[in-house]
């Protein structure tokens, strides 16, 4: 398995954009009746996709936590925070945050995070956040990862913060939402979202290997299992038929599939993906010049 230590912070300095994003982050937060005029705008989507939620009751109802779910779409994280009554926070990548959302996203709760780099204010910004009972959202994968039946593994920035905090760590699977988009419009798919029991960190404080025991060990099998759980129940048809007697073998396939999800190493973000795929095809080209 690739190693899962950060890597060395960028040599580019934080934006004025970014700075602003954390202060605000920090010390404001998400502007509560915007925060509820959005969920009530985007709640339509939960008959849309056909929200269905499992161990809600996990998410505790006030305290700091710490959700770490995977990623397959820019909709995760909405639909997450469709998923539970409380407001939650969630890391976001800058480049979002230079685009026409930024804006939106600030004073929805949301702050900047470097990919590839060990974001010292990311982890701030989260640390002040927790420190005030919030609720975090972050994907360890540490970006989108396309195939629908593979997960990347964690990076440790979540496992980081739980052990400097005392959070809790709420393993989370999100199933659905891979190739979410038809164009501009979101495909009607069923969606399932599973929060885990919470993990706690206070036993781990003094092990040396602390971080790769709580999030390799402990939080990223569970978010496996729950993916796979999720990815092999059957929808309403499935379930007809097999009520009926002739859908047992499209049900049994479907669980054959759906196994516990390959787990890919750290998958670099999907811009870099597409830049390196393309790149033998460029230096052809090149050599017939």
């Amino acid at each position: 398995m690739p190693s899962n230590s950060p890597t060395t912070p960028g040599p580019n300095p934080m934006s004025g954009g970014e700075r602003r994003a954390h202060e605000r982050a920090r010390e404001k937060g998400e502007q509560r009746v915007l925060y509820a005029f959005v969920r009530a705008l985007l709640s339509p989507l939960r008959l849309w996709f056909r929200l269905r939620v499992r161990g809600v009751q996990n998410i505790p109802a006030q305290g700091a936590a710490i959700v770490t779910a995977n990623h397959k779409s820019f909709m995760d994280a909405f639909l997450i925070g469709l998923a539970t009554r409380r407001h939650v926070r969630f890391m976001a990548k800058v480049e979002i945050f230079r685009g026409p959302l930024g804006w939106l996203l600030v004073r929805l709760g949301a702050f900047p995070v470097r990919r590839r780099h060990a974001d010292a204010e990311s982890l701030e910004t989260a640390r002040v956040i927790l420190a005030g009972d919030g609720l975090v959202v972050m994907f360890p994968e540490g970006t989108r990862v396309d195939e629908p039946d593979a997960l990347g593994s964690p990076h440790h920035g979540a496992a980081r913060l739980a052990l400097a905090t005392g959070a809790p760590i709420i393993p989370t699977a999100i199933v659905g939402t891979h190739h979410l988009w038809l164009g501009p419009i979101p495909k009607p798919r069923r969606v399932r979202v599973a929060f885990h029991e919470p993990v706690e960190v206070t036993d781990l404080a003094d092990e040396s290997d602390a971080l790769t025991e709580l999030m390799d060990r402990r939080v990223w099998p569970v978010v496996q299992e729950e993916y796979g759980r999720l990815r092999a129940m059957p929808g309403l048809l499935v379930a007809a038929l097999t009520a009926l007697g002739i859908g047992g073998l499209v049900a049994r396939h479907r669980r054959a599939t759906a196994a516990r999800p390959r787990l890919l190493g750290i998958v670099e973000p999907r811009r870099l993906r597409r830049h390196q795929a393309r790149r033998p095809l460029v230096e052809r080209l090149r050599g017939k010049r």
